[in-house]
């Protein structure tokens, strides 16, 4: 890229102690949008490690004020961060659109979402804050305190850039935290963005602090510094181990939300246009970059033909476009790494016989796209069966019993979500007891989750507390039992 190419666009600066400043070095980054090869919307900051010391320092200067100031208070700029958030929806929706790739639609949804799960720890907050417990004595009053951890380094992901974030800042700072926040190097103009709103909301000078760059240039610095108490990631299972490798060397407290293998499985007795729709919607919604898509279908032999059928068809009229149309079905994938990736798994698939049933022909040129394909004839020993794309490819089963299908959904490394479309009950009950994942969904899609509710899996999906319900909150504090007599 020219110099002159350069000055056409923004140029977004690190959020430390309330100042907006270029990294030491000078060095900046390009943001290409997905749906236009070669294109750059934006310059951000390259950070050095001396500058996330920096962030790391204000933010534990900024933690020794914040940590005492009451609830009320902190729920006051919550407050106005979440309005400011409303206001901005349409702006930020696009922002995530021509960063990340996908519809506007779903970027949309993506900030819907922030503000219903903000709402929620902006609400639930002050009882969480306080509980009292048995009195085995009558003159011993007892009850569990809570203190906030110090600093905490938040890391978030590329597929959901904004609506992560919110879900991991916004109880830290409510428990009393302060954050130093790395946005995904994919979708920095997100996490920049809600960096400018955290400012506007009057949040004091380093309580929240943002610095952009590579993951492997300044991750490291956030979490192996002694000061930083708790990391919260999210991304793949790869990365994620790293991270708790390095932390421990500190006792760094964990909340790592990793990969996924998602699995949907149809019973005979299904509503196949539910269950169809189900598969598409959680299949190819953000052209299956989320953690909790389904990448694997387990159909019952009796009705398998019939939905390949109906979901091969949803495929072939799904319009894949640039995000930013409000036509679009499905944007492009996030970016040259990824379509690389996806290309050479789907090659792959191919090269081990499984059959392509959607999904031949060849996305846009112009940008980074890729039809919704589907895959039959996929043995468990096939990559497509066991390892997470993480795009719009679906691998497809087929089962004779129940206890074939939840062994099947078992096999695998992940445990982050799952699914069942069925109408008897003893077959839903069968589900939930037998599957090994964290979440359960019943004629809903895997990707479906409400703010009540913890979000995390099991098995090597995640480590540590979930997010949202009240471990999203319970994860960025210490507990104190109190007894008192007198």
């Amino acid at each position: 890229m020219s110099v002159a190419e350069k000055e056409k666009v923004e140029t977004f600066k690190n959020l430390v102690n309330g100042e907006w400043k270029s990294s030491r070095n000078g060095a900046t980054f390009e943001n290409e949008n997905p749906a236009v090869r070669g294109s750059n919307i934006a310059l951000f900051q390259s950070s050095t490690p001396e500058d996330v010391r920096e962030a790391i320092d204000v933010a534990d200067n900024a933690y020794r004020t914040w940590r005492r100031t009451s609830v009320p208070e902190r729920q006051n700029y919550i407050a106005e961060f979440l309005r400011l958030l409303k206001e901005s929806r349409e702006e930020l929706a696009r922002i995530v659109t021509l960063e990340n790739g996908k519809t506007i639609r779903e970027s949309r949804g993506e900030v819907d979402s922030a503000l219903v799960e903000g709402s929620y720890h902006l609400n639930q907050i002050a009882n969480f804050m306080g509980q009292a417990g048995p009195n085995a004595f009558r003159d011993i009053s007892t009850w569990v305190q809570y203190h906030s951890l110090g600093v905490v380094g938040v890391i978030s992901p590329w597929n959901f850039p904004m609506n992560v974030m919110s879900r991991k800042t916004l109880p830290a700072l409510l428990t009393g935290n302060t954050v130093v926040f790395k946005p995904a190097t994919f979708t920095p103009w997100s996490g920049v963005f809600m960096a400018q709103l955290l400012e506007q909301a009057g949040l004091p000078k380093g309580v929240f602090n943002c610095v952009t760059g590579l993951g492997s240039s300044i991750g490291n610095v956030i979490v192996e510094d002694p000061r930083v108490r708790a990391i919260t990631f999210t991304g793949s299972t790869e990365v994620g181990k790293k991270i708790q490798v390095k932390g421990s060397v500190n006792l760094t407290r964990m909340q790592l939300e990793l990969g996924g293998k998602n699995a949907l499985i149809v019973m005979d007795d299904a509503d196949i246009g539910e269950a169809v729709g189900a598969a598409a919607i959680a299949g190819f919604s953000n052209a299956g970059q989320w953690c909790t898509s389904t990448s694997r279908v387990l159909l019952h032999r009796d009705i398998a033909k019939q939905f390949l059928s109906t979901l091969t068809a949803r495929c072939e009229k799904m319009n894949v476009a640039d995000g930013i149309s409000e036509t679009a079905d499905m944007g492009p994938v996030a970016g040259p790494q990824q379509f690389d990736d996806i290309s050479k798994a789907i090659r792959q698939a191919k090269a081990d016989g499984a059959r392509l049933v959607a999904g031949a022909d060849a996305g846009d040129p112009a940008g980074y796209f890729i039809r919704p394909t589907v895959f039959t004839d996929v043995t468990t020993n096939m990559p497509v069966f066991r390892d997470e794309i993480f795009g719009p490819v679906i691998a497809v089963c087929e089962f004779s019993t129940l206890d074939e299908a939840i062994e099947l959904a078992n096999n695998s490394i992940y445990g982050l979500s799952s699914g069942m479309f069925t109408k008897n009950l003893a077959n839903a009950k069968k589900y939930i007891d037998g599957i090994e994942a964290g979440l359960a969904h019943v004629n809903i899609h895997t990707g479906y989750k409400e703010p009540a509710m913890p979000f995390g899996g099991v098995k090597q999906s995640g480590a540590g507390l979930p997010e949202n319900s009240r471990t999203g909150l319970e994860f960025f504090v210490d507990q104190k039992a109190v007894y008192l007599r007198g």
